[in-house]
Order: C-alpha cells, then structure tokens, then sequence
C-alpha cells in the first residue's frame, strides 16, 4: 500500500498540520459533514476490543474453577454451542489482529485495549480511537472521547453475527488496509454527530458512574454496585448528602440515547397481600419532565428515553414505530367516523406506515433530542401531554425510590427522589467519525 508523504498528513490533538495550506482538524467542527482538504495519519491508535461471548462465558464462570470441559458441558445445558462461541472468538481476534497489523506496517504505534481496561487514559494517550467490534464497543468507546478534534472509527470485527449500523462498511473489515489507504487519500468524509451531554443536581446525588461493560448483571448486583460508589463517596466526604448539590456535567457523552426509569421498570414487585399470598405488581417509573423550559408534569410510566439523531434508527425507532396492522386499524376506524372513501389497498396501508415510520429518524449531524415517553399512566393525577416529540432541552426531577438514569445502555448513574437532570446538547461535544463509501 503507498504511504502518505509526510506533506499531507494531518496530525492530531493541539499539533498542527505542517505545511501552510493545511488547517488544524478544528475548523471542520461547524459543519456536519465535509470533504477533508488532505488525508491524514495518526502517529498513535488506540484499538479498544469487545468482549467476545466466549470471553464474557470464561470470565462468569472462573470463580467456580470450572474447566474448559466443564464450560462445555454448561454451554450445553443452556442450549448453546461452545464450538460456536470459539469460532465467533476466533473470527473477532483474527480480525483484530489484521487491524494491528495493518496500521504496525504503516509505521503507527498501536496499543490494544480490552474494553474494560479502556478509560480517559487511553483516551489522552491516543491521536485517534479504533473500536473493534460491533456497535456496542463504538458506543462505548464514544462516551469517553471528550474532545470533538479526536477521530473514533468502528470496525465491525464479526459482520455475519453484528449489524455494525456506526461501523465502516463490511467490507473493509477484510480489507483494513484499503481503508487507511483511503483515509491517507483524505478519500472520505467527516460527520460531525451530535450527543447527548447531562448535568445532574439536586438532593442525594451520586455522580459516580457504574460501568456495566456488557456484563448482564442481575438486579441485585446492579443495585450493589450503586450502593457501595455511593457509600464510597459519603464516606469519603464524610457527610450523607441531603444537602442540595448544584449542577455537575457527567464526565460521559451520549451518542445514541439515555434512558430514565426505575432499574428494572417492568420488574415484578412483591406485595404482601395476606399473611400467606403475595401479589406481583409492576413498578412505573414516577417523575416530572420539563420540556424546552415548559411548565413541569407529573408523570408515570415504564420510563423516558432521550435519543440523538444517530440513536434515532435504534430503541427510539422500535419504540415509536407503528405496525401495519395498527395503520389499518385506525385508517377503518376513521374511514367510519367521518365517511371519507379512504383506500385501505395493502400498497396505502404500507405507504403510510412507512412515511411515519421514516418521520422517526432524523440526522446524526442535527441538533435535537428526541424524547419518548414509554407506555404513559393517564389518570386524574398523572398525565402525559405529548408522548413523544422534538426538543432542545428536557429536565427530569425524579421521584424514583431505585431508579438509574443508562447512559447507550453501558454506563449507570443512580438516579433517585430529589434528584434533577437536564439534557441538553452542545457543538463542543460533537464526536468526530469517518464516513467511507463501499
């Protein structure tokens, strides 16, 4: 593959590009996307790996002394393949080794980081981020890049098991090489997509993160992990924390979408009913929400979710989407209201399904949240004005008794009674990505 000249590279964090005509990586950030005047090289990369499902299998069951034989026969009893989980390992690490490879031949240092050894460190370590998995890595590896000037490009290490919707195309994932010879081209685009930044105050508040690091955690142990960062931190300080806290910005940024709700918001709650019988009843999740600086609402419900334009295709979308069978159902019902002649054809039906459907998504480059209220209680007391909708801003006071406030599904933050978040976005946090066609 032919090397850049050192001319037109273009180097990272506070060093500038070394000849005259080329500008510093910053001056693109105001704009969403665009054609790079020059390629560019990174003398270092940080390559972060997923934790394989056979890695993850490994790591649970070491404490019991379990052999690979009896991790086989486990994996059995579950109804899943240790032969299978070993192939998929094996696919991700040979595919990660090509990545390493063919940026060491390119002369850049390299450092491979598994992703629960990732953190700010390595961050300020490197001039640009690979994340080699799927879109859960990029999700994480995102959250910690704080600078809007350092590139984060996702490489899907396993495409026939992995969407890879943040990724670089499939293709290059055998094809690692081609891409950086691209990239060195400045044959490609930059797309600036915007995040979600949170400021919480308030009451009680912990703003100690609990990193979930694709580890499925049980209830239990969710809520031990948020009990002992938050005695950490009273004890530390030495108070309990009753005092009002004023607004602290999370040291973490949102690419896809938060979720607020109680830490399980469909878990079953036991309810003594008779000295002998307990009932199971559904907890919702209680709080109130201020819109774009609006007037506050009590609201219950299975909890609130705030995406970005990048998260919009993900939860967001399959929470708001509408089936074709619910289409028809209203457009017959309306039909008969009014005694409009409406076409019920398949072909209309479909066509409307999929205008709304599409009115969900919008552009990672835009600059607004997209909040969904999930299955609203509407009583005498609560309510729920809009269910969904647009906004710049949206406040969240909690009045949660076990609540957590899920950063892209990988970072926690105790979120209970009294405490307050405000959701907002900023052009200083826009993360840096690689658009490279097929």
């Amino acid at each position: 593959m032919a090397r850049c000249p050192v001319v037109n590279l273009l180097w990272f964090g506070n060093r500038m590009a070394r000849t005259g005509f080329l500008r510093p990586l910053h001056t693109a950030a105001g704009t969403s996307s665009s054609e790079p005047r020059t390629g560019f090289k990174p003398d270092k990369v940080a390559v972060v790996t997923k934790t394989t499902r056979y890695e993850f299998e490994q790591q649970r069951y070491r404490y019991a002394g379990l052999s690979e034989e009896d991790l086989k026969q486990l994996l059995a009893m579950k109804g899943s393949s240790y032969s299978g989980l070993l192939e998929r390992h094996n696919i991700h690490t040979s595919n990660v080794e090509h990545i390493v490879q063919s940026l060491q031949r390119e002369g850049i240092e390299v450092r491979v980081v598994k992703r629960g050894e990732y953190d700010e460190e390595v961050v300020r370590w490197a001039d640009a981020i690979i994340s080699a998995g799927g879109d859960g890595t990029m999700l994480l590896v995102a959250s910690k890049v704080l600078n809007k000037d350092k590139p984060v490009v996702g490489v899907n290490t396993d495409p026939e098991r992995s969407e890879g919707h943040l990724c670089l195309p499939v293709r290059y994932t055998h094809a690692f090489p081609e891409a950086l010879d691209r990239l060195c081209r400045g044959e490609f685009r930059w797309l600036w997509r915007h995040r979600i930044r949170l400021h919480l105050e308030g009451t009680g508040i912990n703003p100690t993160p609990v990193d979930l690091h694709e580890q499925q955690l049980s209830l239990e142990q969710h809520n031990r992990a948020h009990r002992i960062t938050t005695l950490d931190r009273q004890q530390s300080a030495g108070a309990l924390h009753q005092t009002y806290s004023k607004p602290s910005l999370l040291p973490v940024r949102s690419l896809n979408e938060i979720f607020i709700g109680e830490s399980l918001s469909s878990r079953a709650k036991l309810k003594p009913f008779t000295p002998h019988v307990k009932l199971l009843l559904h907890r919702a999740s209680y709080y109130e929400i201020s819109v774009d600086g609006g007037p506050w609402e009590k609201q219950k419900s299975s909890g609130l979710s705030i995406c970005t334009g990048t998260g919009s295709k993900a939860w967001s979308y399959n929470i708001n989407k509408l089936a074709e069978q619910s289409v028809e159902e209203v457009l017959r019902i309306g039909a008969s209201q009014t005694g409009l002649q409406v076409p019920l054809s398949r072909e209309f039906i479909e066509k409307v399904t999929d205008q709304y459907n599409e009115s969900l998504v919008f552009g990672p480059d835009e600059r607004r949240l997209f909040y969904s209220v999930r299955e609203p209680i509407s009583n005498r007391v609560f309510s729920s004005s809009r269910q969904r909708g647009f906004a710049s801003k949206v406040c969240v006071r909690s009045r949660c008794w076990d609540a957590c406030m899920v950063v892209d599904g990988g970072t926690s933050f105790e979120f209970n009674d009294g405490a307050i978040a405000t959701v907002s976005m900023s052009e200083e946090d826009q993360l840096r990505t690689v658009l490279l066609e097929n």
